[in-house]
């Protein structure tokens, strides 16, 4: 399990028209993600109960190579350009896995 990697990221967005535009991003973004990243375990985006303009992203890597091809991808480039607009504030954390359950990983 000590070679994933993964992190959470934290976006608060600027509005309710601002989190639309937002979810229609990421859903565009998750559709290159789906079809172009076989290192990528897990990418699931949350809002939390109580908290419409806050987006929580989860993802998870089978390695820290597998980030960096994601990253370098231009569905991610596209997201990373455009998702500003929508935002007031970002916080992401990186996460080093030490143990756990990944569905169809050893």
């Amino acid at each position: 399990m000590s070679e994933r990697f993964g992190l959470v990221v934290r976006f608060t967005l600027s509005d309710q028209a601002a989190a639309t535009a937002f979810d229609k991003l990421a859903a565009d973004t998750l559709k290159g993600i789906k079809a172009q990243e076989p290192g990528t375990l897990a990418y699931v985006t949350h809002i939390p109960e109580d908290q419409p303009l806050i987006r929580v992203f989860y993802e998870l890597y089978e390695d820290r190579a597998a980030f960096e091809v994601h990253e370098a991808q231009p569905h991610t480039k596209r997201f990373l350009d455009e998702r500003e607009q929508y935002l007031t504030d970002v916080e992401v954390t990186f996460l080093n896995a030490l143990a756990g359950k990944v569905v169809g990983q050893p």
